[in-house]
This record gives C-alpha cells, structure tokens and sequence, in this order.
C-alpha cells in the first residue's frame, strides 16, 4: 500500500473533513519530513509508512476534539507534530510552533515555505522564554513527559478559558493527581489512532475557576 493511500484510509476512518487539497499536502509534508530526515535526524521513526500512522494519523486523532480553537500553539514542536498536520486539516486556525532546537526550526521553516503554510509561525525559543503577543485558545504537545511540567512550563501561554492538550500514551493517572494546585484535568479522552495498537490519550488541562 502506498503512503497516500494508507494515508487517505487512516482519514476515512478517523472520520473527519479536511479541506479538497490537504491530503495532498500531508503527503507533500510526509515527503519533505523523510528527506530532511535523513540528514538531521528529526524522529525516530524511519519507515515512511510508519511514519503515516505514528506521526500523521497520531496528530490528526486530535483534530475532533479542538472545537472552536482559533489559535494553537504546539510546544517542542519538534519536526512539527501535531502543529503542521492540524494546521493543514485547519487552514483557517492560526499555529504556533515552538522548538528551541535551531536544526529542527530550520525544518520548520523550510516546510512552511514549501508547504505555503500561512497560517504558520515558528519560535525558535524555550518554551518558558516564549512570551508572544496574543496569548492562545490551546496549547498542545506530545514532547512533555510530565504533565504537571507541561503546565508549569506552558501554562503562561493561555488565554482565559484557554485549554492545555497533552498527547500521551496510557491513561496518566498518576500524572494527573500531580497536577499543580489551580489546574485539574477534567477529561481524558482515549485515541483511536488507524493501525496503532498502542494505547493514546489526550489529557485536557484546565486551570480551577
């Protein structure tokens, strides 16, 4: 099976709506990430198809459950996951990369320029460092392996009624009982991620009101 075909199946079966050309420019955006992959060494993951499922479908999993989230920002965005895959499913949504690795940024870059991703902008910055203009609806990462470092580091980043979204793989129970006082974690929604077989979770974080 080719990438564009595992690619279209995985979105059928995440049952979501994407704009006419955005499956073309997730394969663009596979296609860029694998070439730079063998040179800087973005992830981990070499196998294209592969790469399909644990980077693209995994990233796209999330896309029901933004709502109406104008602005996003992917935090240790590394080679752009989630952000460019939910900024192609969601042109109309502003993105926010931040990677403070400059080999990584200049991947990020060169993806928004080839993609014309404009609706994309990159930091090269500490996440803590980052102080933007506008603060954001969402804040999203699969990098943090602690969630209450996720909210100490990231948490700044919120609007008022703004919503932290940490990707992770097993229900974090113990994470979440670890939260820092005036956050909580309301829901824990499963993934149903097309031919992963490991277990995913997005862990919504909220602030106490």
């Amino acid at each position: 099976m080719t990438t564009a075909e595992q690619l279209h199946r995985g979105i059928l079966q995440l049952g979501i709506d994407l704009p006419v050309d955005a499956e073309d420019r997730l394969g663009d955006y596979l296609g860029l990430l694998a070439k730079w992959n063998r040179i800087y060494n973005l992830t981990a993951v070499r196998d294209e198809n592969r790469m399909v499922t644990q980077h693209l479908l995994d990233s796209l999993s999330v896309l029901p459950h933004l709502g109406k989230v104008a602005t996003l920002a992917d935090i240790g965005s590394g080679a752009g996951l989630p952000g460019i895959p939910l900024a192609i499913a969601r042109p109309e949504m502003t993105v926010a990369l931040v990677e403070a690795n400059q080999k990584k940024t200049s991947f990020l870059q060169q993806a928004k320029i080839e993609l014309k991703l404009d609706n994309v902008s990159i930091y090269c910055v500490r996440v803590e460092d980052f102080k933007p203009v506008s603060l954001f609806d969402a804040v999203t990462s699969r990098a943090f392996s602690e969630l209450a470092l996720f909210v100490s580091m990231a948490g700044h980043l919120l609007a008022p009624g703004g919503r932290l979204l940490a990707m992770k793989g097993i229900h974090p129970q113990a994470e979440i009982e670890q939260l820092p006082a005036g956050w909580h974690a309301p829901r824990s929604i499963p993934l149903a991620v097309p031919e992963l077989a490991a277990q995913r979770h997005l862990v919504v974080i909220e602030k106490v009101v």
